[in-house]
């Protein structure tokens, strides 16, 4: 097997300029299909048969909800190559992320109580799903303080790469928490092993959304991963010849 892309996706130099081929790509692309999905389902699809009009959020609940899981099950893996590898490239992917996680777990927490007000009549409860979102968010917090907190960035990057490492363990909780426990939150609304329960009118709309809001939020990580291998390779020739040509 050839593991020459592995190696290339090591290599401060060999990303910073793919990504810079196809950050600005994802981001209005994604943008683009976000906001069709988002104004589709808002505007558009019909209203649901029990929940009526207030399921509409779901066209940003759901998509905000799995990436903040892709996130951090992103920065688990890259824990896992920082920590065995040691490529460059692992910890410049987690401090990038988190923040972007962070907010993705964020606006699930907020939409899902806006959700949950009209359809169980609370904000908020400690119901499983609810609680082990919550505790993502403060994963991701605790990666981002100790990537601000401490000076020594060698010993930074190790501690963020074992609690992304480790924090991975919440993500199966996550997942399979409304079918290990009684909870009120519902079920996955669709499944890729499984012919989804909504009419097409509804859901291809949410692929939108979500398809957007990944392709979105790869563009944003590419940006800030460029502005940190900056940051990190600034002593490095490519780096000041790079400065020099454009300027960045």
């Amino acid at each position: 097997m050839n593991w020459t892309w592995f190696h290339k996706l090591g290599s401060p130099k060999w990303f910073y300029q793919w990504a810079a081929n196809w950050g600005g790509r994802c981001v209005y692309l994604g943008l683009a299909l976000l906001l069709l999905g988002v104004a589709w389902g808002l505007g558009f699809a019909p209203a649901d048969y029990q929940q009526g009009n207030s399921f509409r959020i779901i066209y940003i609940h759901v998509p905000v909800a799995v990436l903040a899981q892709s996130c951090y099950l992103g920065m688990g893996i890259a824990g896992f190559v920082a920590l065995v590898w040691q490529m460059k490239l692992a910890p410049v992917f987690i401090k990038s992320v988190a923040p972007v996680g962070a907010v993705m777990a964020l606006i699930a927490l907020l939409s899902g109580a806006i959700w949950g007000k009209p359809t169980w009549g609370t904000w908020w409860v400690w119901d499983a799903r609810l609680t082990s979102v919550l505790v993502l968010f403060l994963l991701y917090m605790g990666v981002i303080a100790i990537q601000n907190a401490l000076d020594d960035q060698v010993f930074a990057d190790k501690a963020v790469a074992v609690v992304s490492l480790v924090g991975v363990i919440n993500l199966p909780i996550i997942k399979y928490s409304v079918e290990w426990w009684n909870t009120l939150h519902q079920p996955a609304t669709f499944k890729l092993t499984e012919k989804p329960s909504m009419p097409m009118e509804m859901w291809l709309p949410l692929l939108f959304s979500a398809v957007g809001l990944y392709l979105f939020a790869a563009g944003i990580a590419m940006w800030r991963m460029q502005n940190e291998v900056l940051k990190r390779e600034r002593k490095a020739n490519w780096v000041k010849k790079e400065v020099l040509e454009h300027g960045v």
